[in-house]
């Protein structure tokens, strides 16, 4: 027989199954007299080993199925062999007892692969060979008792000391050289088995048990390669492929068993660690971990790198860890090296922006390269951005750009942002009015929603614009057409919105219509079920208004029970303003030392945060500057000078240009007897903010007091206050004593009187808005 007809034979035997196996032997029997049939451990003389190894192996597979026993004679030599252990043990068959004679090509291929590297084929192998057969069959819980029957323990010190010294440099080999004690290839085959254990875990709902068997991999490879795989670790594909699977298997194993701190360190372990992921693998693996520390809820702690180098950047949180991981992703698009996909700047917005790093995200979307989102799409995430920030005037000049682009139609959405801006701008009132008139146009008898919306901005910006004109018929004009924009939108909305329901509220209450301000206002705390503090504050505040004091510090009070401390501040603010208003000035220098101290534990206590939420953080600023001016203003009412001084002191260490402080500052000169001081201090205050209405005021009265040839220009000052804020009860009520002082204008000072009196029936204790 040639060796070409030798070797076609051989593959031919390879293939048969055993039954058709035992059919072959007779026919050899039958042709040959000297065959010894009967024995069981037959050799057919080829000069192929295969053939001998072939018929061997199908013989245990079968006995393996069938949960026979194999004799003495049936074993495959090896120290680690078959005789030394009993198949039945595990009772365990393929189905219910019965044998499945059918055995999967591939996997006894893979057995002679194993076969010839090695010379035999142990116990584990034959187990995991079946167990993936199992497997794929889709018997999950046949193929787990499978592969429980494979002793990890004895097997893991062995893997890892192959794929040790199959990662050593190379190195002149002598005798002394140990052999491995498997081969790669049986490692691979294990390792698999081990990562198919997990699957099956994880498809019968034991999660944990499947993280603990996915883990097993991973610890093995890194305890025998502890500074990570080489880069030229390719001697064995399959092994490859099972170890990317198990590194990203095993952090959705951890989540799956509501282990979230376990998930992290899995996720941090899978990209720290060098296992030669590809790159798909490893991108995906990085996105999930993004998403996780977004969305889960659950804090993460700062990672502790092994080896960090000097000036690296370490996330200090959630969010600065998701989006460095987001950055790397779109680094890897950015070079061509993955495909591109959309949510991850989805992702990357949303964690910019609970960040408050609106600017870093508009200067993501402009480094982005063309072709990813269309110019309409980047111009309007640009202006958002920008909005956001603060940088008003940036974003309607994008905004701008679109809309003044015959070639972009449907322009809804850039005309709503667009008139919403225009209301926070003085000078562009009367631009986002003809915005909102366009919008109104185009969703008329199209979208109820966008036309209640776009009525809520018209009567916010007509709000706006009543403040600023001198002409008391056209305020009252203005403020009548927004009460009714307003109206309409609250009943194109039925009472479901909260924005209408606030500035309804809070138009009214300007208005001095507080009846009809404290029903939206209870029906705005009814609809945010009192998630809102700004809610709880304008009840307040109409409450206040309406001289019931008692109440109003009621509904502080369940606020305060309802609110988290740290978000606290405006409402113990509000709470110390309406003891004042009662006469209880100790209570509320104890209520402003509570605010005081939650604002300075929090700026203390919470630095790591702080750049999570910068605007916060201006916020809280701002509101401890002008609790120590309202304290100050507490002393030097009582006469406490030294007190109120050190007050001003710690609000000048925060902040040296305030206007709140050298108004603060004048009325303790003035509480003094220090007119002159207390003026250059109402002066100073003026010159940071010209517009400031408490230091028009002042500087009237004072000026009033120094000589009564200073009446005109006290009465400019009144009259600029009165212009900037019409319901101040005190300036009318000083503009009444410079119209009595004169002599001759006893007209306008009882009228001056009467509006005074009027306003302060109805003057709450802070500003509505």
């Amino acid at each position: 027989m040639s060796t070409e007809e030798k070797r076609r034979l051989s593959s031919a035997i390879a293939k048969l199954s055993p039954e058709d196996i035992d059919k072959a032997v007779e026919i050899i029997a039958q042709s040959n007299p000297n065959f010894q049939a009967a024995r069981e451990d037959v050799e057919i003389n080829m000069n192929v080993q295969v053939i001998t190894f072939s018929l061997k192996l199908r013989k245990m597979m079968k006995c393996i199925c069938s949960g026979e026993h194999l004799t003495v004679d049936e074993i495959i030599p090896s120290s680690e062999s078959l005789a030394t252990r009993d198949y039945s043990a595990s009772g365990y068959s393929s189905r219910a007892g019965e044998p499945d004679p059918k055995l999967d090509t591939s996997n006894i291929e893979e057995a002679e692969s194993s076969l010839r590297e090695s010379g035999f084929l142990n116990y584990e192998e034959a187990r995991a060979l079946l167990g993936r057969l199992e497997y794929q069959k889709g018997n999950i819980e046949g193929a787990l008792r499978v592969f429980e029957g494979i002793d990890i323990a004895a097997v893991i010190p062995k893997i890892k000391t192959t794929i040790a010294r199959r990662c050593e440099l190379p190195r002149r080999h002598s005798q002394s050289d140990a052999t491995p004690p498997m081969s790669i290839h049986a490692a691979s085959l294990l390792f698999e088995a081990i990562f198919l254990k997990a699957k099956s875990l994880q498809a019968l709902g034991r999660f944990t048990d499947a993280a603990q068997s996915c883990k097993v991999i991973l610890d093995t490879v890194e305890s025998a390669i502890p500074d990570g795989l080489p880069e030229n670790f390719a001697f064995d594909c399959k092994f490859l492929e099972t170890l990317n699977k198990a590194v990203e298997l095993l952090p959705e194993l951890w989540k799956l068993s509501y282990t979230p701190q376990e998930a992290i360190l899995a996720y941090r372990r899978a990209l720290l660690y060098q296992w030669n992921l590809d790159i798909e693998t490893r991108t995906k693996v990085e996105k999930d971990f993004a998403i996780f520390l977004l969305y889960s809820g659950n804090d993460a702690t700062p990672p502790n790198l092994r080896v960090q180098m000097e000036g690296a950047f370490i996330p200090r949180n959630n969010i600065e860890e998701a989006v460095l991981l987001l950055l790397l992703i779109l680094r890897k698009f950015s070079l061509r090296r993955i495909g591109w996909d959309p949510s991850i700047l989805n992702h990357l917005f949303f964690a910019l922006s609970i960040a408050g790093e609106f600017r870093s995200l508009a200067y993501q979307v402009e480094e982005l390269p063309p072709g990813i989102i269309e110019g309409k799409e980047k111009y309007i995430s640009l202006a958002m951005c920008y909005y956001a920030e603060g940088d008003n005037v940036i974003a309607l000049n994008l905004l701008r750009n679109l809309l003044n682009n015959r070639e972009h139609h449907n322009s809804i959405f850039e005309l709503l942002l667009a008139s919403k801006i225009c209301t926070e701008i003085p000078n562009c009132l009367e631009e986002g009015l003809g915005y909102i008139d366009k919008l109104l146009s185009e969703v008329d008898g199209k979208c109820n929603e966008m036309a209640s919306i776009a009525n809520w901005l018209l009567g916010v910006s007509l709000s706006v614009q009543s403040r600023g004109v001198g002409s008391d018929s056209q305020r009252m004009s203005r403020q009548s057409k927004a009460l009714e924009a307003l109206e309409t939108a609250q009943r194109m909305t039925k009472e479901k919105n909260v924005s209408v329901l606030f500035h309804l509220s809070l138009e009214n209450a300007e208005q001095r219509k507080l009846d009809v301000a404290l029903y939206y206002a209870k029906q705005l705390l009814k609809l945010e079920a009192g998630s809102s503090i700004k809610g709880w504050i304008l009840l307040a505040r109409i409450l206040s208004a309406q001289k019931r004091y008692a109440d109003a510090e009621n509904i502080i009070d369940a606020a305060l029970d309802e609110t988290g401390k740290w978000d606290q501040g405006e409402l113990l603010r509000t709470k110390a303003k309406l003891q004042i208003a009662q006469g209880n000035l100790r209570n509320s220098i104890e209520t402003y030392t509570k605010l005081l101290a939650v604002l300075q534990v929090q700026r203390k206590g919470f630095g790591i945060q702080k750049k999570l939420l910068k605007n916060r953080r201006n916020n809280d600023r701002s509101l401890e500057m002008e609790t120590w001016h309202d304290l100050a203003n507490v002393y030097t009412s009582l006469c406490q000078w030294r007190d109120a001084e050190t007050c001003l002191s710690k609000s000048e260490a925060i902040s040296s240009h305030s206007a709140s402080r050298w108004h603060s500052t004048g009325l303790l000169y003035e509480a003094k007897g220090h007119q002159k001081e207390a003026l250059k201090s109402f002066g100073k205050a003026l010159d940071i903010e010209p517009n400031h209405v408490p230091s028009l005021i002042s500087t009237a009265v004072v000026l009033r007091q120094l000589s009564d040839q200073s009446l005109p220009v006290a009465k400019s000052f009144l009259t600029d206050a009165l212009r900037l804020e019409r319901t101040n009860p005190s300036a009318w009520y000083n503009l009444g004593l410079l119209y009595k002082s004169d002599g001759n204008s006893a007209m306008e000072a009882v009228e001056c009187f009467e509006a005074a009196a009027l306003l302060q029936e109805s003057a709450p204790v802070e500003p509505f808005r």
